[in-house]
């Protein structure tokens, strides 16, 4: 498997005619955007068909553009070229049962909508806009003015924001904190790598050096991807090392968080508040917001449905990079965003990496 993003060579062959079936339904919404190459391809819009037709349509398929590839349509799309996902994570694709020919690429542009998201939920935490709109719908009126034990509000610039990981989300949040006037910090893998462009720290750590960020961070953003090394790394401990006065906001996904020792936390208020918009589970578990404990009960919160990225020009530019690599497929040119390519034949060179 390999990451990153390659320039585009366009090749000088006459376009190929490709099947393409699209099995993501937000994507679909796109679809004049998703033929924007204009090459004479046959497309399947099949996220509303039956799992029996869908099945059919994958199986002719030179391109598949999809959000998750279970086993039965991985396994299916048996002659597919390029499985393209529909937004960066790649988890949901069932690489065992995926032709090995197959080339996966994915796309991201939900950096930005995300990092605003996280300066909105900073915002609401920390002038406690959700128990302030509570009260005034409830016919009381509690300011600084009409009650001793209303605090005063911070400014963002008296705030030191730590970010757990430096990934294209947290990046973007350390840029726009920054603008601000936040104080930013970080942890990731590797401390002594370069920093991104334009991405200023007050500090930066490695992953070893967490109780460190989480310690003198007034708001904690947990952005790293999920795999074995970061599932349950804000657990108890973690959680222990932050200011009673501190928020977490997590927007990487669920798991990389305890749920019980998060619920703890602030059932007890030994951290002040929580940003949800990820969770354990999906609301076809049956449980809204999908966790096995009662967060909504919490006034302590702010409760997002896993939103923070949809903004419409992330699906606007998503559709236009999924176009731009059919086309470079079709031409035989160096494709963009790949994250897995084929095997090479025993014995020959590994193909090289555009990202490196």
């Amino acid at each position: 498997m390999t990451g990153g993003q390659g320039t585009p060579q366009i090749g000088t062959g006459r376009p190929e005619s490709l099947k393409i079936v699209v099995t993501d339904p937000i994507i679909s919404r796109f679809e004049d955007a998703l033929k924007a190459d204009g090459g004479a391809h046959r497309w399947d819009m099949a996220a509303a068909w039956t799992p029996e037709r869908r099945l059919d349509a994958l199986a002719g398929a030179d391109v598949v553009v999809c959000s998750s590839l279970g086993p039965a349509e991985a396994a299916a799309a048996a002659r597919a070229r390029l499985v393209h996902v529909t937004g960066a994570g790649y988890d949901k694709i069932s690489f065992p049962h995926l032709v090995p020919s197959a080339i996966v690429a994915n796309t991201f542009h939900h950096a930005r909508p995300i990092a605003e998201h996280v300066l909105m939920v900073t915002l609401m935490l920390s002038r406690n806009v959700a128990a302030s709109d509570k009260a005034v719908r409830a016919g009381q009126w509690r300011t600084i003015a009409t009650a001793d034990d209303v605090p005063f509000h911070p400014v963002l610039a008296d705030l030191t924001l730590g970010l757990v990981g430096l990934g294209s989300i947290g990046a973007e949040v350390a840029r726009v904190a920054a603008a601000l006037g936040m104080k930013v910090r970080a942890v990731r893998r590797n401390a002594a790598a370069p920093l991104p462009e334009g991405v200023r720290l007050d500090w930066v750590g490695g992953n070893d050096e967490l109780n460190t960020l989480l310690a003198a961070s007034d708001v904690v953003v947990v952005t790293v991807p999920l795999d074995a090394a970061t599932e349950g790394m804000i657990g108890h401990a973690a959680l222990a090392a932050m200011k009673p006065s501190a928020f977490l906001i997590n927007v990487a996904r669920g798991p990389v968080v305890d749920q019980a020792a998060l619920f703890a936390a602030l059932t007890e208020r030994r951290i002040a508040g929580a940003g949800l918009d990820v969770w354990w589970g999906s609301p076809a578990d049956g449980v809204v917001p999908p966790a096995e404990l009662p967060f909504a009960s919490l006034p302590n919160t702010v409760l997002t449905p896993h939103h923070s990225g949809h903004a419409r020009v992330t699906f606007e530019r998503r559709a236009a990079d999924i176009a731009a690599n059919i086309g470079l497929l079709a031409r035989g040119g160096e494709l963009r965003n790949v994250v897995a390519r084929p095997a090479p034949p025993t014995g020959a060179a590994p193909a090289a990496n555009p990202a490196k």
